[in-house]
């Protein structure tokens, strides 16, 4: 018989969100943590044979196709952050499949100030680990997106959909579709 351990007792969860003036205050005084995922449909083979990109009027009234992205919350594992935002943003059919310890295939680092990295967000400095996530059940957009659309890899590659991302996500939807080798 082999002893039990003594694990200590699960602080209590924070609730993780601040105050539309903290996450300001937040924003203007260090990086803030989020992630990124690149959701896909993968045949028997686990080859990508679709990307799912949400349709989103931006803060400026113009229509963008996005990946989904959220930040990750105080006291919140990656993977959970990962998992809150592919539900909020497809629904809670989508079935995504993330590994148990997930690794990103890149880290996008946003700036306020554009042409410092190929990503851009004017709110904040922002880190972003980035993740190409199969997805298996009923995807619905949800929330503030209208839309979303299965398009081929190559066809979410070519330069018609790419002008339709903002902030530089069309660049890291082409190194996704890369890193699962749909691009040379």
């Amino acid at each position: 018989m082999t002893a039990s351990a003594e694990f200590p007792p699960r602080p209590e969860r924070p609730a993780g969100w601040l105050s539309a003036e903290q996450i300001t205050t937040a924003r203007a005084q260090l990086p803030i943590l989020y992630v990124d995922a690149v959701p896909v449909r993968v045949d028997e083979s686990g080859d990508v044979v679709a990307v799912g990109l949400l349709l989103r009027v931006t803060r400026e009234g113009v229509m963008s196709r996005a990946l989904v992205s959220g930040r990750v919350m105080y006291h919140e594992r990656v993977r959970d952050a990962l998992l809150r935002h592919i539900e909020k943003d497809l629904g809670p059919v989508a079935l995504p499949q993330v590994p148990a310890s997930p690794q990103p295939f890149t880290v996008a680092e946003y700036f306020p100030t554009p042409g410092v990295t190929p990503y851009h967000d004017p709110r904040q400095h922002a880190v972003s680990l980035a993740y190409v996530v199969p997805v298996t059940g009923d995807c619905r957009p949800q929330q503030d997106a209208l839309d979303l659309a299965w398009l081929t890899p190559e066809e979410a590659c070519t330069e018609a959909v790419q002008v339709e991302m903002n902030g530089g996500q069309g660049l890291l939807l082409r190194q996704a579709m890369a890193w699962a080798g749909r691009l040379p």
